[in-house]
């Protein structure tokens, strides 16, 4: 079957840059319990996830929406200020522009869908130029309204503003909650980049067709 779209998520798939999300909600983490996010819990509890379900995991409770808000730009705001003290790897990953050419080239319609609160998309559009390849009005993100990942929310939504089924989309993620995500919404095919996570994460789960560690493999696979 050959797929009609592509939804990519961003962080840690278009932009490998889950180390720094991962030091700045250990930081974080410390601040709000006292003891930092093991390496288990940043997997299962921290990417895919919105920061309102992050810090409701790490405090054992409800948060407000005030104490959500104020947590939440205190962390990407750590985060953003090591994007700024790194420039030089805050870019997309290898082969990852070459692709996106090829999708405007062909018309092939695709979207971003990701956790991410708008100060931090707002951020990615201009140091990515993400208005070179993508419908800026298409990108989903974290708005407060949109359930986090594993809910599948994020992915209908998306495939919606392409203007797509669900089952004729591919989707690029590289969280274990985000592939779980896309397999809820019916994505029609799931594509993990392990940008952090070892190759044997991905082969455990069944709904993921291929594996990627570089853009530039979509070379030689012929998948739309």
């Amino acid at each position: 079957m050959k797929y009609k779209g592509i939804i990519f998520d961003f962080n840690g798939t278009l932009f490998w840059d889950s180390q720094k999300h991962y030091d700045a909600w250990y930081e974080m983490s410390k601040r709000l319990r006292g003891t930092p996010f093991n390496d288990y819990e940043m997997v299962h509890h921290m990417f895919g996830r919105t920061n309102a379900n992050i810090m409701e995991y790490a405090i054992g409770r409800k948060p407000t929406p005030e104490e959500v808000e104020k947590c939440s730009l205190e962390k990407e705001l750590i985060y953003l200020e090591m994007c700024e003290k790194d420039k030089e790897n805050t870019k997309f990953a290898n082969g990852v522009e070459d692709f996106l050419d090829y999708l405007c080239k062909k018309n092939i319609p695709h979207t971003i869908a990701t956790m991410s609160e708008k100060i931090n998309v707002d951020y990615y559009i201009k140091a990515f130029n993400l208005a070179k390849w993508f419908n800026i009005e298409q990108i989903v993100y974290s708005n407060g309204k949109i359930k986090g990942k594993p809910a599948p929310d994020i992915y209908l939504i998306a495939a919606e503003k392409i203007g797509l089924e669900p089952k004729d989309c591919i989707v690029f993620e590289d969280a274990v909650s985000g592939i779980r995500a896309a397999e809820a919404a019916g994505i029609g095919k799931i594509i993990a980049v392990a940008s952090k996570e070892p190759v044997e994460l991905y082969k455990s789960l069944d709904c993921v067709s291929d594996i990627i560690t570089d853009f530039n493999e979509l070379k030689t696979m012929d998948i739309i």
